[in-house]
């Protein structure tokens, strides 16, 4: 009977990871996050992995399930795999710097 419980209830926290799963991939897809094609031939495509995060509320009990997808980029080569690499983000700083500069001269920002 405590089986069969553990079951049901490993089956119920399985449901929400896959519907977060999905919800977080339909976010992906429809922020275009990237563009689906096929790998040349000769290349392999990196792997990737998902990060699963439960949060809990006050009273100990889980609130949201959390998840994360991530490129496994650690057994790239450099010049073999890729020839570049790019920071993604910019520096909160550089960001003050811009808007700095465009309020000095009263650009528009779009």
């Amino acid at each position: 009977m405590i089986q069969r419980l553990m079951k049901k209830q490993y089956l119920a926290r399985l449901g929400k990871w896959l519907e977060t799963m999905r919800s977080k991939m339909d976010s992906m897809s429809s922020n275009k996050v990237w563009i689906l094609v096929y790998p040349p031939k000769g290349f392999k495509p990196i792997g990737r992995k998902w990060f699963y995060k439960r949060k809990l509320g006050t009273d100990g009990e889980v609130t949201t399930f959390k998840v994360r997808l991530v490129a496994k980029g650690y057994p790239q080569r450099p010049g073999v795999d890729f020839e570049k690499t790019y920071l993604p983000v910019a520096m909160a700083k550089f960001i003050r710097i811009l808007l700095a500069i465009s309020a000095y001269y009263d650009y528009d920002i779009f």
